[in-house]
C-alpha cells in the first residue's frame, strides 16, 4: 500500500515548543521529516546551520525570493524566514510525511498553497508560562519579549483556523497527541488509493476506476502553484 507524503503544518507562538514537539517526532514515527527553514536571523545559542535552519545572508534570501525558491516567506521581527519549494514535494514524492514547523503567518501562506495538508496549532498553558519560557531560551530582549507575548495573545485568536489544537502544558502528552494525529491523518480513506485492495481483491475492478475519477476531480477542484 503506497501512499503520498502528509505535509504537517505545526504552527503556534513563539517559545510554545513547536520545535521540540516537530524533532521529536522524527525519532518516534518513521517515515517523517523535518522541513528545514531559511532564516537571515543570527543563530540562537545550541542552533546549528543546516539542521535547525540554513542561516543565510539577507542578499542570498533576497535572491531565493527573485527566483520563486520559496513556498511562503515572511519578514518577521525585523528577520527573514522561508519554506523551500523543492525539500517540501521533494519528501512528500516519495512516501515522507513533513513536519512543517512554522509561526501563525507563514502558516496562513502555506493554507492557501496546500488545502491538502494537515494544520495543528499549539497554545501554552498561559501567557505567563509563555514569559518564562521566552526568558530562559536566552537570545531576546525584554522589549523582544514583549512583542512576542503581544503577537502570541494576537494569534491564539485565530486557532480555529487549525484542525487541530494542542495544550503543550505537558511535553510527553502533547507529543503523544501529535503522534496520534499523523497516525490517524495516515489512515484517512481520502489518502489512500483502493489499488492494493483491488489487488487483494477485497474489491472489484471497478472501484479502481472509481477512485481514481474521484482523485481526478479532488485535483482538478483544487489549486496548483508553482
Amino acid at each position: 500500500m503506497t501512499r503520498k507524503g502528509i505535509l504537517v503544518v505545526v504552527s503556534g507562538p513563539s517559545g510554545v515548543g513547536k520545535s521540540t514537539l516537530c524533532k521529536t517526532m522524527t525519532s518516534m514515527v518513521a517515515e517523517t521529516t523535518l522541513s528545514l527553514s531559511y532564516t537571515t536571523r543570527r543563530p540562537r545559542p545550541g542552533e546549528r546551520d543546516g539542521i535547525d535552519y540554513c542561516f543565510v545572508q539577507e542578499d542570498r534570501f533576497r535572491e531565493m525570493i527573485q527566483n520563486r525558491e520559496f513556498a511562503e516567506w515572511a519578514e518577521i521581527y525585523g528577520q527573514l524566514y522561508g519554506t523551500p519549494h523543492s525539500s517540501l514535494r521533494q519528501s512528500m514524492d516519495s512516501g515522507v510525511d513533513v513536519l512543517l514547523d512554522i509561526d501563525a503567518q507563514g502558516a496562513r501562506e502555506i493554507m492557501k498553497r496546500f488545502s491538502e495538508a494537515v494544520y495543528v496549532f499549539v497554545v501554552p498553558p498561559s501567557l505567563e508560562t509563555l514569559r518564562t519560557r521566552l526568558v530562559h531560551r536566552a537570545g531576546d530582549s525584554p522589549g523582544e519579549i514583549q512583542r512576542r507575548l503581544q503577537k502570541a495573545s494576537e494569534e491564539i485568536q485565530n486557532y480555529k483556523s487549525y484542525h487541530y489544537l494542542i495544550r503543550n502544558d505537558d511535553l510527553a502528552r502533547a507529543t503523544k497527541e501529535l503522534e496520534s494525529i499523523i497516525i490517524a491523518e495516515r489512515v484517512k480513506t481520502d489518502r489512500i488509493g483502493v489499488g492494493w485492495l483491488v489487488e487483494k481483491k477485497l474489491l472489484g475492478e471497478g472501484e479502481r476506476n472509481t477512485d481514481s475519477h474521484e482523485m481526478l476531480v479532488t485535483k482538478q477542484g483544487g489549486q496548483e502553484h508553482d
